[in-house]
């Protein structure tokens, strides 16, 4: 027979991400391609013990039903971690936990969005989000992403001549995929502009702890008098990302119509998990492992940056992250990246283009990205090398 999909997922298209991971299955393909946490920094022995204590003391709760909004002492310490680390929180906030980051993203798209609604973006912007936004209806509208954050007289005009806006969604600490950090400055413009035309700021913070150069931003749901401002992270890239737990901060009225959503997708997020979170969070030393993490992707970013600087002709362009998974490589002229990115598969190393980020899944791309958390010190030498023989070749 012939199966007609919904309007809202037909013209989907798959993460092109998720897709490149399929053909890794290469082992002699060196991937620049993932966004995963090192394996290296999972504290699977910590883990492994305090997991046998939950099933050996609390078996039944953990294998039981829980609540929608979390684990109640999750959402406590996490409550509490947010406010002693970024300041976030007021009194007419709430916390919940979610099924990693991504579901909040996803929620907050379904409380607030009508299908035909607008989502305002950073250009690039994260898959997975524009992913989340167009699977419920809303049109993904892309403003340029610049060295200091997102293009403030552009967004203007944007929120101006876009009045079915209703978020704008962001990644302001460590850019997935740009890697850059939009400065305070930028951050207070783009506030002012969020409260003038009525717009919800989406903020994804998912690699805000993970710091290795230059000095703390403050985020935006920091200095949100207004109650405009959702905030989204998870334990993902500081604990495992397998583990699925996320969490959201934001205004009660929101995030109560986000539980209500939530309760219709999952009923609750994975209750052991959440157990087993809170008792690393507070029976070991969670800054400490961080701080662990942090020191891995410094060098990691640092070898991939110099062996960059070595050997990528000057006419390939590279952001040079302070902290997060990602940097973001931008061929000359514009040039479109399509081609580069398939000879570099024929030549085994693996990257993303950059159309995957696009807002416009039309648009062509003149950028790819570069993942430094996962690749093996030597295939980041050697990855660096072919990549950059290939730009030579092709376009300098």
């Amino acid at each position: 027979m012939e199966y007609k999909i919904s309007n809202k997922l037909a013209a989907l298209k798959p993460s092109a991400i998720r897709e490149i991971f399929k053909s890794l299955a290469d082992p002699t393909i060196i991937s620049f391609a993932a966004g995963n946490p090192s394996p290296l920094s999972f504290p699977a022995k910590d883990l492994a013990e305090i997991s046998a204590d939950i099933f050996e003391n609390s078996a039944a709760a953990a294998l039981q039903y829980g609540t929608t909004e979390g684990y109640t002492p999750l959402r406590q310490a996490v409550s509490a971690r947010m406010k002693e680390k970024f300041a976030i929180g007021t009194d007419n906030d709430e916390t919940i936990i979610t099924t990693g980051g991504q579901q909040g993203i996803e929620l907050a798209c379904k409380a607030l969005c009508n299908e035909g609604d607008a989502v305002i973006c950073e250009n690039p912007s994260f898959i997975g989000a524009l992913n989340a936004f167009r699977s419920n209806g809303a049109a993904t509208i892309g403003v340029p992403l610049c060295d200091d954050g997102i293009d403030v007289a552009i967004l203007e005009d944007t929120l101006k001549n876009t009045p079915n806006a209703k978020i704008l969604y962001l990644i302001p600490t460590f850019h997935n995929p740009a890697g850059i950090t939009s400065t305070l400055e930028n951050r207070k413009q783009v506030y002012e502009l969020a409260k003038k035309y009525g717009v919800i700021i989406l903020e994804d913070n998912p690699y805000g702890e993970l710091r290795f150069a230059g000095e703390n931003v403050p985020t935006y749901k920091s200095f949100d008098t207004e109650g405009i401002v959702i905030y989204c992270s998870s334990f993902s890239k500081i604990l495992s990302a397998g583990m699925r737990i996320g969490y959201v901060c934001g205004p009660k009225e929101i995030i109560s119509k986000m539980v209500v959503a939530k309760q219709v997708e999952d009923v609750h997020t994975n209750l052991f998990f959440q157990m087993l979170c809170y008792r690393y969070m507070t029976e070991r030393d969670l800054d400490a492992h961080i701080a662990g993490i942090r020191k891995l992707y410094g060098d990691k970013c640092g070898l991939m940056l110099s062996e960059l600087d070595k050997n990528m002709p000057k006419c390939i362009k590279y952001t040079r992250p302070e902290g997060g998974l990602f940097l973001w490589c931008t061929l000359p002229d514009g040039k479109s990246s399509a081609e580069f990115v398939e000879k570099a598969i024929e030549r085994k190393v693996a990257v993303v283009p950059g159309t995957a980020f696009n807002c416009d899944t039309e648009a062509p791309s003149d950028s790819f990205r570069l993942n430094y958390s996962m690749p093996s010190d030597e295939d980041i030498v050697r990855g660096i090398k072919i990549l950059s023989d290939l730009a030579r070749e092709m376009f300098c």
